[in-house]
């Protein structure tokens, strides 16, 4: 066979086992990143989707060369590309569904990940797994040298695979985005079918309907969109989406969460990173947020500029913080994603032309490439105050919890500069924050942890964990930045018990288990995510007006997370009460006063529990009963408003459980500050000018009601408008009443 010819009948077999390794290559790095969306991005889901796409690789390969002995090469690999390309748009669609299923989220979560994967991806694997032995049945049958054409065909594949990684990684991703990228190899395969056999029907069916499929799946248009969702082509449109960007890092959307305060969320992959009132930056939403304000005015006092570097960008709120309340400080953040920087400049509030100094790297690079240059003697910046925030419970970058990383932190930190680390764990379960303390310790002389005091021990929250070269006092630190604000500082014994959870485990770069010590947290959030679907079940029923199936619903959410106890038996409180039975009400709102008390919850929801039991028991005429629960929901009013001073409706329901008592002048400065904070709501005049109204101040409740009928006219309310003035006539009588 001449050279020519033996070149020609190779060509064809490697391009096309090149072509399918490059798409099973790509679909595993987009399953990794389509995955943690919903699970998260962690061992647990890169285990699962390595494993899967290589026993899907492992299946095919068994069944591809039982095929290529039974059946015709050209005509077999024209149904298994078809095939493949009908499989990419089941992925699509069960990508849309799969996350919804209940019966998934019973599973373990180690399970659930497993299975997760193996609906999406397992059948695209197989099927292109099958065509590499197919193709090199084909190879072998052109009378090519066997033990050279085996080889040609499996360097091939190999080369394909290649490519598809670094393309995928390097390019793909970020530029396409995952969906797109699956619906470009589910045409490409497509194509492939085509050339293999051109006569074959119904592939042209196929293309028919995989046109129509890619138009509603990806065009932009509305009745696309309405109709590509209606069909599980796409995900359904969210209007409080404002941004959502595929990085090569991670899938990153801003979400808008109230229209009244402009209030907007920052989420990369499934985790909520920050919350943020847009146009006001001193508004800390987040618990984390707070304590590194809190210690960092304690520990600043007298200078005017600071040096901080942030591990981690986020939406950025915390180093606008700095930036506005510290002008002119030297402000850097390693943060190793651009899309990142970009998602929170485009819908964020952070100004392009910010004084912030973004480093586009792995904090750990930026320290090493710092050290270096200190090495060769020059001059670095000596920080402060260094903040850690590129944690969350399932993603832990380990190179950035290790002794090693502590070391090197240590080098750039002044001597009262101050390490501080946001993390998140239990302390019931204490093995991941029981390593970083004992870490810590090897470094810094001088830790503390510091979590909310609302929070009960055996839930996971955010703890901060801050390592000094000097000692401190942190709670009297902090009592000078905020006296309302109730944290709880980790005693000795406490944190004792931490390390002795750990095992007194030390984290390097050569042994740091995270993904281990977090396991618990993971099947922790596990019942969590059951626990939600079963409440939006649950309200969903609830909204229909289907009481009974509704309450069915919120008693499961009970029993798969008692942490949600509180806020289920409210809801089955309220709808005892819409059906008219006071005494089942009564039952479950003491429900989960009672779970709070055996639990010693500091969930503040229970002030509303209190509220409501309160409520009702004074429709029962038992006043005496009913006063004491009202005590009760303003103490615990008092403590939510403690963290959230600025949410307007705390502050109204503060003021309902105050004026329900008779404490009207108490009240009407409850009402005053929800209407300061909201002053386009309505139903806060009403209250307000009623508190006033009670006390005989009623040149006051007027003021308030014609303040409201000013608001009132911008919305053309003309009929509420003359109710309002008619009880102005009201008030005016009372005045000149009392002033007789």
């Amino acid at each position: 066979m001449s050279k020519s010819r033996s070149f020609l009948s190779i060509l064809i077999p490697s391009i096309t086992v090149f072509i399918s390794s490059f798409c099973i290559m790509v679909l595993e790095l987009v399953a990794s990143r389509l995955i943690a969306r919903h699970l998260g991005s962690s061992l647990y889901t890169w285990t699962a989707v390595i494993g899967v796409v290589l026993a899907g690789i492992t299946i095919g390969n068994y069944l591809g060369g039982r095929l290529a002995d039974r059946y015709e090469a050209r005509k077999t690999l024209a149904v298994l590309f078809i095939l493949s390309s009908v499989a990419c748009v089941i992925t699509v669609i069960l990508n849309n569904t799969v996350s919804q299923w209940i019966w998934l989220l019973r599973l373990s979560w180690p399970a659930r990940t497993f299975v997760h994967v193996c609906l999406l991806f397992l059948l695209p694997s197989i099927l292109l797994g099958a065509i590499s032995p197919v193709v090199a049945k084909m190879a072998l049958d052109q009378g090519l040298a066997k033990g050279r054409t085996v080889g040609d065909i499996y360097a091939c594949g190999a080369a394909g695979s290649i490519a598809g990684t670094f393309a995928a990684g390097y390019y793909l991703i970020a530029t396409l985005g995952t969906i797109a990228i699956i619906w470009a190899i589910a045409a490409t395969l497509l194509l492939m079918g085509l050339l293999y056999w051109v006569r074959f029907w119904l592939l042209y069916i196929w293309t028919v309907l995989f046109a129509c499929a890619v138009i509603l799946g990806v065009a932009p248009m509305e009745r696309c969109r309405r109709a590509g969702a209606a069909l599980l082509l796409r995900e359904k449109p969210d209007p409080r989406v404002l941004y959502e960007d595929e990085s090569q890092y991670c899938h990153i959307v801003v979400r808008k969460l109230s229209d009244e305060t402009d209030t907007r969320e920052f989420i990369e992959d499934k985790l909520t990173h920050s919350e943020i009132i847009m146009g006001n930056i001193n508004d800390l939403g987040d618990l984390y947020t707070k304590i590194f304000a809190g210690l960092t005015h304690g520990l600043s006092k007298g200078k005017d500029k600071l040096t901080v570097l942030s591990i981690g960008g986020g939406g950025y709120v915390y180093p606008r913080y700095i930036e506005k309340n510290w002008p002119g400080s030297h402000n850097d953040v390693a943060e190793i994603d651009p899309g990142v920087t970009e998602a929170a400049m485009s819908a964020f509030g952070l100004n392009r032309n910010t004084t912030i100094n973004t480093i586009t790297l792995d904090a750990r690079n930026y320290v090493d490439e710092l050290l270096e240059k200190q090495r060769k003697g020059e001059e670095i910046p000596q920080y402060d105050f260094i903040y850690g925030d590129a944690f969350s419970d399932f993603s832990v970058p380990f190179q950035l919890v290790t002794k090693e990383f502590n070391e090197k932190i240590a080098k750039i930190l002044k001597d009262d500069g101050v390490y501080m680390v946001n993390l998140i764990d239990s302390y019931d379960s204490g093995q991941f924050l029981g390593a970083m303390v004992n870490t810590l310790k090897e470094t810094f002389d001088n830790v503390y942890v510091i979590t909310s005091s609302t929070v009960s021990p055996s839930l996971r929250d955010t703890f901060v964990v801050t390592a000094a070269k000097f000692s401190f006092d942190p709670q009297a630190i902090f009592s000078s930045y905020d006296k309302n604000f109730k944290m709880w500082y980790l005693n000795e014994s406490e944190i004792e018990y931490l390390r002795k959870k750990s095992r007194g485990i030390i984290l390097t770069d050569d042994y740091a288990p995270v993904e281990n010590l977090l396991a618990p947290i993971v099947r922790q959030y596990a019942k969590e995510i059951l626990a939600r679907r079963y409440l939006q079940q649950a309200e969903e029923l609830r909204s229909k007006q289907q009481w009974i199936q509704a309450g069915i619903k919120y008693e499961k959410v009970a029993e798969i997370d008692p942490s949600m106890s509180i806020y289920a038996y409210n809801e089955i409180g309220l709808i005892e009460v819409k059906q008219g039975n006071p005494e089942k009400a009564v039952q479950a709102f003491q429900n989960a006063i009672d779970y709070r008390k055996k639990t010693d919850s500091k969930d503040t929801k229970i002030a509303s529990v209190y509220f409501n039991l309160g409520m009702i028991l004074q429709r029962m005429n038992k006043s005496k009963q009913a006063n004491q629960q009202f005590v009760e929901a303003a103490k615990w009013y008092r403590v939510e408003l403690a963290e959230k001073p600025n949410e307007a409706v705390l502050w109204n329901r503060l003021g309902n459980a105050l004026a329900v008592m008779g404490d009207f002048e108490a009240a009407s400065g409850a009402f005053e500050k929800a209407l300061t904070l909201e002053p386009e709501n309505l139903a806060y005049y009403d209250d307000l000018s009623k508190a006033l109204e009670f006390q005989g101040r009623y040149d006051e409740a007027i003021g308030v009601l014609r303040k409201q009928i000013q608001l009132m006219k911008r919305y053309g309310l003309q009929e509420a408008i003359q109710k309002i003035e008619k009880h102005i006539d009201i008030l005016e009588h009372k005045k000149s009443k009392q002033e007789e």
